[in-house]
């Protein structure tokens, strides 16, 4: 019994996808990308303008582009002025969102693991209710927190800002929906080899999901370095002022010091470029794992 080879020559070739915009799109993309970067690097020239020029300049009727003679010593300014410790400021913001990043991580973390893995019939009840907290406004819990914490004397301390705001709703939320999806294939061996649910999550959870977190501590990091009412409540002495309060001092009812404004800016936002550009390739890939599932 023979069979015919079939005639390749009469099978349908697979039609060819036409790309859309051709040259002309791949220029306006270009040209949309390019404008919407030098839109976002607007404000960090207006501050080196500003912080190296000299106030004249900076109010002046006419726009200069360029200082005329770049002001080297304002740098060292912010560091020099006797009313505002500008250097213990920078250290207590540093304190403050590197404890907040790691507490938040931690207890989020492990809050958001429980609620995915761990069995328990009332495991969908405490998440709903972790969910009813990020409908509460922060206005509402903001005066019952200052009494809290002024009570146990945690009033000008390290520990009234950092430790009222170790938990988030929303990032153990996104834990939960990020753990949701992670192998449980991983899970089970750990078990196999005698783990229990603390030993999968230290030893085998976390060391797998380094980009997850990683996104997580940019995200916490720039919000705790960026937080400004509570430390201004709490931080009532100078000493247990934050950078951003140290920021807000220099602009009085009387006088408005602008080049010392945009030089301590500058400095300051200088940490959060640092940890943004060495975690940022992490950011976008582990907010897309988190996955958004029921």
């Amino acid at each position: 019994m023979t069979t015919t080879a079939p005639d390749i020559s009469k099978v349908p070739k697979p039609a060819k996808v036409k790309r859309g915009g051709g040259v002309m799109g791949s220029t306006g993309l270009y040209v949309a990308t390019g404008v919407a970067a030098l839109l976002f690097l607007v404000p960090f020239y207006l501050i080196v303008r500003n912080a190296l020029m000299t106030d004249p300049e900076i109010t002046g009727e006419s726009w200069k582009w360029f200082p005329t003679s770049i002001q080297w010593g304002n740098v060292t300014e912010p560091f020099d002025d006797v009313t505002v410790d500008f250097a213990q400021s920078l250290w207590n913001s540093v304190v403050v969102a590197v404890l907040h990043t790691a507490g938040i991580l931690l207890i989020c973390s492990m809050a958001g693991y429980g609620l995915a893995r761990i069995p328990y019939k009332h495991a969908n009840k405490v998440f709903y209710a972790v969910l009813v907290t990020l409908m509460v406004p922060t206005a509402v819990t903001f005066v019952p927190s200052f009494v809290l914490v002024s009570s146990l004397g945690w009033v000008d301390s390290y520990r009234g800002l950092i430790i009222p705001g170790l938990f988030s709703g929303f990032t153990c939320f996104l834990f939960r929906q990020y753990f949701l999806g992670f192998p449980k294939e991983l899970e089970e061996a750990a078990r196999v080899d005698g783990l229990g649910y603390w030993g999968a999550y230290w030893r085998i959870v976390v060391p797998n999901s380094l980009n997850f977190f990683a996104a997580m501590a940019t995200i916490t990091f720039i919000n705790g370095w960026n937080s400004f009412l509570w430390p201004l409540v709490i931080g009532q002495d100078p000493s247990a002022w934050t950078v951003q309060v140290a920021l807000s001092s220099y602009m009085t009812n009387q006088t408005v010091n602008y080049h010392l404004i945009f030089m301590a800016t500058a400095i300051s936002i200088l940490p959060l470029l640092f940890v943004f550009l060495f975690l940022q390739r992490w950011l976008v890939q582990g907010i897309a794992q988190t996955g958004i599932k029921g």
